[in-house]
């Protein structure tokens, strides 16, 4: 018999595997196929199982996953994302990673809009997880002239009276990966190409390298410099594999750790115990083929591809990056008629800001006094700037013509609209 079901909780693919493995190892059930999209399993039974029973196996009432019948949906209340700390995290899809500064994610989206705390691999493939970026970060200013000289906010220079400039980020996460691979890489062709050329010299006629040392002597050689590739520069796609197959979330590592561990086992035993095998698997010097170099050359060139993929994102945050840093850093406070420069983080909501002739509009707001051409170029792709008056809409990062104008400040921080233009591109 089969009976379908409505279940509330489940927001990614790993909660749809854990579901599915809790329920079909239920007593009685022999079959569960549950969809998270459609928030439903389907359960085949040998015999009727209470609903009671069921929803104990998904942890009880208190679990974040709720099991009901069709028709008594409207009395579920949704549990907290079990992806999430943070009720934040339940904003609409475009702004996900702007409520979530400094966080990973998986470029391959696995579990949907999952993020993480740690920089690591993603559960399910296996990929490195990559930082968001973040437009509204801290950003501290120093003097050209006194680099000792260093605050949070724009100002002067106490000793030369400068204007303070934003200090330059230091490398992204992303380059420190691409460099930490690249070094990887570098060890791993050093020894890999080695071991390339000892093993496919047995092709050779009157192969030079057996004049040095006989072929037992040569295997030797090629399973020392197969070492580093597989316990320094590779391990950590075995280190994947494993993760991949105690998680039950099988991907390219699993096939890559599993392949490559077995060649390399089957090379160790092969080279210390030949007799164990028979006549057909060895050489006219009475040794068994091995398979280091196969070992080396795969890994070094999986590591390859991680390298290029690397290198790719760190291109793609570049050029976010280089978006964001059109936003504008600082405005023009008024106060009861006067004038100060704080930093765009400083902005409330309700503060009444000026916009100079040429400065970037800080944030989203709307105009209280004078008017302007505004360029709005970023936003719409049209190069004639738009003439704008009192109570009319100003967005920011758009820039100011030739005259100067007064805004009460309406969406700030990751509400504004060039933050949601920017993420929304990746």
């Amino acid at each position: 018999m089969k009976h379908t079901y409505h279940i509330e909780g489940m927001t990614c693919s790993g909660c749809e595997a854990k579901v599915k493995n809790e329920l079909s190892n239920v007593e009685n059930v022999t079959e569960a196929e549950v969809s998270k999209e459609n928030k439903r399993a389907i359960i085949t039974m040998t015999k009727h199982v209470e609903l009671d029973v069921l929803q104990n196996a998904l942890g009880g009432k208190d679990s974040k996953y709720q099991i009901s019948l069709p028709d008594s949906q409207s009395q579920i209340t949704p549990k907290t994302n079990c992806c999430s700390t943070d009720k934040k995290e339940h904003k609409s899809h475009e702004h996900k990673h702007i409520s979530q500064p400094g966080k990973y994610y998986c470029p391959m989206h696995c579990e949907g809009d999952k993020v993480y705390d740690k920089a690591g691999d993603c559960p399910v493939c296996g990929m490195d997880l990559v930082k968001e970026p973040t437009q509204n970060v801290a950003v501290q200013y120093t003097c050209p002239m006194h680099p000792e000289i260093i605050q949070d906010k724009p100002g002067s220079c106490p000793i030369c009276r400068m204007n303070l400039v934003p200090m330059e980020p230091t490398d992204s996460e992303e380059d420190k990966t691409y460099q930490k691979l690249w070094h990887k890489m570098k060890i791993a062709m050093l020894f890999s190409i080695p071991v390339f050329i000892i093993s496919m010299s047995e092709m050779i006629p009157n192969n030079p390298l057996f004049k040095l040392m006989d072929l037992e002597k040569w295997n030797w050689v090629q399973f020392l410099l197969t070492i580093p590739v597989v316990f320094y520069a590779c391990w950590m796609f075995f280190v994947r594999a494993w993760k991949s197959i105690v998680n039950w979330n099988l991907n390219m590592f699993t096939l890559i750790g599993i392949g490559t561990g077995v060649a390399f086992i089957f090379s160790i035993v092969a080279m210390l115990f030949p007799n164990v095998f028979p006549d057909q698997f060895k050489t006219s010097e009475g040794t068994v083929h091995l398979y280091f170099e196969a070992t080396a050359v795969v890994l070094t060139l999986v590591l390859l591809g991680q390298l290029l993929e690397a290198k790719a994102h760190s291109r793609t945050s570049g050029a976010i990056k280089e978006l964001l840093k059109l936003a504008p850093t600082e405005a023009t406070l008024v106060i009861n008629g006067e004038e100060k420069v704080i930093s765009i983080h400083d902005i409330n909501k309700g503060d009444i800001i000026r916009v100079k002739p040429g400065e970037k509009i800080p944030v989203d707001g709307k105009i209280t006094e004078g008017n302007s051409t505004i360029d709005e170029s970023m936003i719409t792709g049209e190069p004639i700037p738009v003439d704008k008056k009192v109570e009319d809409n100003v967005s920011s990062g758009t820039i100011n013509g030739t005259k100067s104008f007064l805004m009460v400040a309406e969406k700030v921080g990751a509400e504004t609209s060039d933050c949601e233009k920017t993420f929304s591109s990746q």
